[in-house]
């Protein structure tokens, strides 16, 4: 099924990597490990508001764990190592590598991570933008 561009209007103008950004996150979507939770986390007297991005990560360590900031994206990359000194009866539980990431609007900042109880916690937020207004001046064409 294809996917009708809905970003075509013609006063929607400077836009066009959104269209390729919806696509790169929808396939992105499709891979449901690890399981994650976004949550907003309201501000206190020494941080602004911000989000907070959760990942599953037990059985891995800080250094098996990765996290980078790429054109606009949040990367986070988990690599763990088959111990082969090991020598298991059943093992369920895999040594899995993936790749997590999540495209951030123009301006937001990672404010840094946490690893505690098998739970990755990266907190984000968006500064408040100053607004500005600036006058163009009009010339005349002859």
């Amino acid at each position: 099924m294809s996917r009708v561009p809905s970003l075509n209007s013609p006063f929607l103008l400077g836009f066009d990597d959104i269209e390729r950004a919806l696509d790169r996150v929808a396939k992105a979507a499709s891979d449901g490990y690890p399981p994650y939770n976004i949550e907003r986390v309201m501000r206190d007297e020494n941080l602004p508001e911000r989000l907070r991005i959760t990942l599953a990560v037990a059985g891995f360590t800080r250094e098996e764990l990765e996290i980078t900031v790429e054109e606009n994206q949040l990367v986070i990359r988990g690599r763990q190592q088959d111990d082969k000194t090991r020598h298991y009866l059943h093992r369920g539980i895999a040594a899995r590598q993936f790749q997590r990431a999540f495209l951030l609007a123009d301006g937001m900042e990672v404010l840094g991570a946490g690893l505690a109880n098998g739970l990755l916690s990266v907190d984000l937020a968006r500064p408040e933008p100053e607004r500005i207004i600036r006058k163009i001046d009009i010339h005349s064409v002859d």
